[in-house]
């Protein structure tokens, strides 16, 4: 499956996800940093991978209609420290 983390991430998420087959990418890894929203969602839609982010705004269906991208995932962690 093809992924790539936001910035909210720390880098390490896309490495271990490669680490285990999928084709991950970091959204520091394309000079993308500080981004708006919408300007990383549509490269996400035109690279056809899926978001993995902290960002609940990616979460407003209304926004961002699952049907129209490869995959959104907002992690809701109780922890967001690395370990």
């Amino acid at each position: 499956m093809k992924f790539k983390t936001d910035e909210n991430l720390p880098g390490e998420i896309a490495l271990l996800l490669r680490q285990v087959g999928h084709d991950a990418l970091a959204l520091a890894e394309q000079s993308m940093l500080g981004s708006t929203d919408s300007t990383i969602a549509a490269v996400y839609r035109a690279e056809g991978r899926a978001i993995v982010t902290l960002d609940v705004d990616f979460a407003d269906i209304r926004s961002y209609p699952p049907k129209e991208y490869s995959g959104i995932v907002v992690l809701r962690l109780s922890r967001q420290d690395k370990p």
